[in-house]
Parts: structure tokens; C-alpha cells; sequence
């Protein structure tokens, strides 16, 4: 006989190896399937887990204050800087700033402050705010933590001029010179 034929009929007429290849070919599916709804499941996990951080970044995601009022997510204290003079309101406009400069591990090293208000865009000077200019030293991973810490905080402060100097050294090394004009609105004496 022929071996092909010997086969077919041993594959035929045995019915135990006929259902351990069924089960085999089923064993085989059913991995292949399990593989996939797992890949499926990862991926969806790393889609929501972007989609939050991406709603995050936006503002969108701030976790809410016990009680779930709409304004939670709101920082807290006055959008206005505070002062009883112009000139009260400059130096708390500074010490703002300073202090973030600082909270990130950076050195202020001159600062001025501007009462007039900071200038917009056709050269006339905008009513009610007041704007400091610091020149400062921070390391370059500080830069972003710093910018965020100004914007998103109250009183509502803008980053109206962002200079920029990398380090002067082949390596790399050393931190940046950032040059950072800030204003914010005073709504005057009380």
C-alpha cells in the first residue's frame, strides 16, 4: 500500500487521534483568541490612561475638592494682585515671582518693577496691570515647572516675554540665563 493512503486510512478510521487534532486545533484558537482580547484590553488601557493625562495637561483633569462644587478645581485666592498702594502690589508681584524662581531651585539675580503696566503689543501701556522683569538662573528640567507655577496659580499672572540663554559650556552643563517679563492686574486701593 501506499504510505498516503495508509495515512488517510489511519486518520479515517481512528477515531481517538481524529479528536486530539479536534482538540488541538480548538486549544490552538482558543490561545490565538485569548492573545488577542488581551492585546485589545492593553492597548484600551493605554488609550484611557493617555486620554487622562492628555486631560490632565489640558486643566481639564484637577482633582475635585471634597464637596464636588463646580468651582473645586478653581485655585484658590483673588485673581487680582493684592496691595493697598501700586507700589504694595509691585512688591507682592515680586515676591511672587521670586518665590517661584526659587521654589524650583533657581537664583534670581536682578529684578524691576514696572507700575506704569507692561506694554501691549501697539506700545501703549496696559491700564491697571503692573509687570517685573527678572533676569534668572535655573537648570533646564526647572524651566516648564516654572512657567506652569506663574500661569496656573492665583492672582492671574501672564508670561508676557520669555528670553532664553543656553549654557555657554561645550558640555552642556551649567544652567540656563532666562530673561522672564511677568504682569499681573491690580484693581486698585479698596
Amino acid at each position: 500500500m501506499n504510505a498516503t493512503v495508509l495515512m488517510r486510512k489511519t486518520l479515517t478510521t481512528s477515531p481517538i487521534l481524529a479528536v486530539a487534532v479536534y482538540a488541538g486545533v480548538v486549544v490552538l484558537l482558543l490561545v490565538t483568541a485569548i492573545g488577542a482580547i488581551s492585546d485589545l484590553l492593553d492597548q484600551r488601557a493605554a488609550v484611557a490612561s493617555s486620554a487622562a493625562m492628555l486631560a490632565q495637561l489640558e486643566g481639564h483633569g484637577r482633582p475635585a475638592v471634597a464637596g464636588g462644587s463646580a468651582n473645586a478645581a478653581m485655585p484658590a485666592g483673588s485673581a487680582f494682585l493684592e496691595g493697598a498702594t501700586v507700589t504694595v502690589a509691585g512688591a507682592a508681584l515680586l515676591q511672587r515671582v521670586a518665590g517661584a524662581v526659587t521654589k524650583v531651585g533657581g537664583n534670581v539675580l536682578s529684578s524691576q518693577v514696572d507700575l506704569q503696566g507692561s506694554q501691549s503689543q501697539n506700545g501703549q501701556a496696559k491700564a491697571g496691570f503692573i509687570s517685573v522683569i527678572a533676569s534668572c538662573e535655573i537648570d533646564q528640567p526647572a524651566l516648564q515647572p516654572l512657567l506652569y507655577d506663574l500661569e496656573a496659580a492665583m492672582p492671574f499672572l501672564f508670561v508676557d516675554q520669555l528670553t532664553v540663554q543656553a549654557p555657554s559650556s561645550s558640555a552642556g552643563e551649567g544652567r540656563l540665563r532666562i530673561l522672564l517679563a511677568v504682569s499681573g492686574q491690580w484693581r486698585g486701593a479698596k
